[in-house]
């Protein structure tokens, strides 16, 4: 995954997760896991100019049809929204250290501040 790659080149150590309740309401969420070319292979795309000719592979996961709209604490996520963020974990290999659940800033979960060890 092009995440993963980017991680691991870049030192990351956390993510911050952005707008997560755009998608309250879906039935489902789908994850771009991998692009596939078009003789079949998948691949990670190397430039831009590559992305023209590749399709995206998607993992599909439930939606949730609760709100999450201002919820501060991850325990108070619907079940599949945190299902959501523990893949999105596992496919790029960083823990989610923020998310936002709205527009304002106070509408942020943050499970580890990215200034402190």
């Amino acid at each position: 995954m092009a995440v993963r790659q980017a991680a691991r080149v870049n030192s990351i150590s956390g993510l911050c997760l952005t707008k997560l309740d755009v998608l309250d309401g879906l039935e489902q969420v789908n994850i771009c896991t991998a692009y596939q070319s078009c003789d079949g292979g998948t691949l990670a795309p190397l430039s831009a100019d590559d992305y023209e000719q590749l399709q995206p592979v998607y993992e599909t996961l439930p939606g949730w049809s609760e709100s999450t709209v201002g919820i501060k604490r991850v325990e108070d996520l619907p079940a599949n929204a945190r299902a959501y963020i523990v893949r999105i974990e596992e496919l790029t290999g960083v823990p989610i250290d923020i998310i936002s659940t709205g527009p304002d800033r106070v509408e942020t979960i943050v499970l580890r501040h990215p200034f402190e060890a």
